[in-house]
């Protein structure tokens, strides 16, 4: 079931004013994660509580980092649907979770940050956790 999108608008901006691109379909997921994409930051955004005043707030602060992925990319859970089981399939290893944040290399997962890592936590540690995972695997490597 989707919700709809004059409840879940508002809750894109919040992550598309900051400059993340939305990928919206499997194809623009694929597009985001393919071969040789660099470091690609993937939200999967949501309506619960935790990602109003936890996860956006903190993928906000995140964004303030000197070291940063190449790319930030959002799905919706509930609104892209689509687009959301693709980027689950990316995550084959890993539980679904919405409110999320991964970070992949060249597609491949390389962070997750997971809605139980998320729901205790303020958003100033989701930023430190987001941005020790930057500082960790979005410096360029060597080829």
């Amino acid at each position: 079931m989707r919700y709809p999108e004059e409840f879940i608008g508002p809750m894109r901006q919040e992550l598309t004013r900051l400059g993340v691109k939305e990928t919206r379909t499997p194809g623009e997921v694929d597009a985001a994660l393919g071969p040789d994409s660099g470091t690609v930051m993937i939200v999967v955004n949501s309506m619960c509580g935790c990602a109003a005043g936890r996860a956006r707030p903190g993928i906000a602060l995140s964004l303030k980092h000197s070291v940063l992925p190449d790319k930030v990319a959002t799905v919706f859970a509930g609104g892209d649907v689509e687009a959301t089981a693709r980027v689950r399939e990316y995550l084959k290893d890993y539980p679904p979770s919405s409110p999320s944040v991964a970070l992949f290399r060249d597609g491949k997962p390389v962070f997750m940050l997971h809605r139980h890592q998320i729901e205790n936590r303020d958003a100033m540690d989701i930023a430190k956790s987001l941005t020790q995972a930057f500082d960790e695997f979005c410096v360029k490597q060597p080829r």
